[in-house]
């Protein structure tokens, strides 16, 4: 059973920073794309930035700059460093894993439950 665990979000003020994680079970950890997605009320989903098995890296260009995406491959997890946060980088963080094959299809891979972020102006 695949389950991936969202930890470190809270309310912060704009300027301010904090560090998502994300521990991942039940999946073959070196063959999944880790993403981290997000949804704001009244907006779609968006991607925010992706880290492949080989640390390729993509961002928004919302928060190239400012978010960094890593991982750690011997305990199955992920993390988002968000520093000089707005407050329109107010949403759910989502946790997303996909296996390589079928990373153009999120929908095909496996969501954590979501952690809320907030910041305040």
């Amino acid at each position: 059973q695949v389950q991936l665990v969202e930890s470190g979000g809270g309310l912060v003020q704009a300027g301010g920073s904090l560090r998502l994680s994300c521990a991942a079970s039940g999946i073959v950890f070196a063959d999944n794309v880790m993403d981290w997605y997000r949804r704001a009320p009244g907006k779609e989903r968006e991607l925010v930035a992706r880290i492949t098995p080989g640390y390729s890296t993509f961002y928004a260009d919302s928060v190239k700059g400012r978010f960094t995406i890593s991982r750690d491959h011997a305990n199955k997890a992920i993390y988002l460093q968000m520093d000089s946060l707005k407050p329109e980088d107010t949403a759910v963080y989502y946790c997303h894993a996909v296996q390589m094959a079928q990373a153009l299809h999120p929908d095909l891979g496996s969501w954590g439950q979501g952690i809320q972020v907030t910041v305040s102006s």
